[in-house]
């Protein structure tokens, strides 16, 4: 393929002259935010109600799983291609048009005539979804002025911190107050809301269609089904036996193969989804090797005490929600004061990094110490704890991805960054489910061979409660080994930030 240098080079970050940064570039990038937000808790109150969406639709459990592992695949995969459709048809348009299909599809899932309709429904809604958390890190590293471009990139802290903590109160608030349905509606009055921020707030860039001549076809059609295939495999891989299952072998098998087929032809194509030499850049590699562990440490802190208290002590979601409120709602003071400390040149990124990892690991031994005795207020000091050191941890790996790179990277560095992020989300929860279960059989048989060897005889009657402590010391002792786990993992982190990343100072001091 033939093209000249200025057709083929991706779009250079807005100068001074194009877009002058104010409350209507500042009121674009919340309307965008907000769409990042919604497609997370969109994400997440379907899961959580899950139960109830299929206990009305009249759906089982098997064709549940499809519907959550349907979403994730095609939310990662647009992760992977967005950044191209915002720069053909500017970052208004494609955000507007995005945020009003998902809507009207939010509003038509509870009325699918049958589960294919619905599957197809939550695959379009993935797609539309997924697309939007690139925009948010392509819109602050475009348009916001250097003093001012670590806020930005701050408010995409929130849908790692704020979002996940957020997904669960909204799900239980949404379908106990108002009903199965609003799993699917309650992102309609945000999606009119971004689009209103959007229109006002975003620049009228013109379109740019010519970029059709030089799509990257090939890349395209090796890399959405890779991406769509690994996911799926993941995401089934626990229920299907991974790779006892035919289907499972298929899937993860033939992504990987497609998947490094599509890697040679990014290494090799003049306009690349993925330019794959950017990972030369060593803040960038070290950003994305961690990026895995740190979703898998605050996925687990997320729902260690959920499914304690809901296996436990049997809490709604609702009941929950005081205990997952106080890491996100302290997230708006929390993290534009790390922006601010980042902002500063004589603080390290990669000290608050190593000391954000520290407090995440000492909340989590505090975690091993749990007891069936515990209720809601005893994780209230482990909760505080993680709001102060999620932000700690997220908004420097950020900074190492993005800041000190050219300004013609920028684009690569969001699809790169976006689309591990959404792959180390989904393998975070695999492992965390693999490692669940596990532990659960493992004290499942000691208690009760302990109890066999015991010489105690129970009367029948008494059956059903030793029946249930055995499993609510299960419950306690595997969400323990989980804490215990994630600590271990804050301490492996800690290291590889002292060897790894090279020091960088914030945008606003950059040469």
């Amino acid at each position: 393929m033939s093209s000249s240098s200025s057709t083929i080079a991706p779009p250079a970050p807005a100068k001074a002259g194009d877009a002058a940064f104010g409350i209507q570039i500042a009121t674009g990038l919340i309307g965008i935010l907000l769409a990042v937000l919604i497609a997370g808790f969109n994400e997440s109150v379907t899961k959580i109600a899950m139960p109830d969406i299929r206990g009305a639709m009249g759906y089982s459990y098997d064709q549940s799983t499809w519907l959550i592992a349907v979403y994730a695949a095609t939310s990662v995969t647009a992760m992977a291609f967005a950044p191209w459709c915002a720069v053909t048809f500017t970052f208004r348009k494609f955000v507007i048009v995005a945020m009003g299909a998902f809507a009207v599809i939010a509003l038509l899932c509870p009325f699918a005539p049958n589960f294919e309709a619905l599957l197809a429904l939550r695959a379009m809604q993935g797609l539309l979804g997924g697309a939007m958390p690139p925009m948010l890190m392509s819109v602050a590293l475009r348009y916001l002025p250097p003093k001012v471009k670590l806020y930005g990139l701050g408010t995409y802290a929130l849908t790692a911190t704020f979002g996940p903590s957020f997904g669960i109160p909204l799900a239980a608030w949404s379908v106990d107050k108002l009903g199965w349905q609003f799993a699917f509606w309650q992102v309609i009055p945000m999606c009119l809301l971004s689009m209103t921020l959007v229109s006002w707030g975003m620049p009228k860039d013109p379109l740019r269609l010519e970029r059709f001549k030089t799509f990257n076809t090939q890349g395209f059609l090796l890399g959405a089904p890779a991406i769509i295939m690994i996911v799926l495999g993941l995401e089934q891989g626990q229920r299907l036996d991974w790779l006892n299952s035919a289907l499972v072998e298929l899937l993860l098998g033939g992504g990987l193969l497609l998947m490094l087929l599509f890697l040679r032809n990014e290494w090799n194509h003049a306009l690349p989804f993925f330019k794959v030499q950017i990972l030369k850049k060593r803040n960038l590699a070290f950003s994305l090797i961690t990026l895995g562990g740190i979703l898998f440490i605050m996925g687990a802190t997320i729902n260690i005490p959920y499914n304690y208290l809901a296996a436990v002590h049997h809490y709604r979601p609702l009941d929950a929600t005081p205990a997952l409120l106080l890491v996100a709602v302290p997230q708006f003071l929390f993290i534009p004061l790390v922006v601010a400390m980042l902002n500063n040149k004589l603080v390290d990124c990669r000290y608050m990094l190593a000391a954000g990892l520290a407090l995440l690991g000492c909340a989590c031994y505090l975690g091993t110490q749990v007891t069936s005795e515990w209720h809601r207020d005893n994780f209230y000091a482990i909760q505080l704890i993680q709001a102060v050191a999620q932000p700690m941890v997220v908004i420097p790996v950020i900074m190492l991805s993005v800041t000190g790179l050219d300004a013609r990277d920028g684009p690569f560095a969001s699809a790169w960054f976006n689309t591990l992020k959404g792959f180390a989300g989904v393998a975070a929860g695999c492992v965390i489910e693999v490692l669940s279960l596990k532990r659960e059989h493992f004290h499942s048989t000691v208690l009760v061979d302990q109890l066999g060897n015991s010489g105690l005889n129970p009367q029948a009657h008494a059956m059903g409660d030793v029946a249930h402590r055995i499993e609510q010391q299960v419950t306690v002792l595997t969400s323990a080994d989980l804490y215990l786990y994630v600590a271990i993992a804050c301490i492996v982190l800690i290291p590889l930030v002292a060897i790894l990343p090279t020091r960088i100072f914030p945008p606003s001091v950059s040469k």
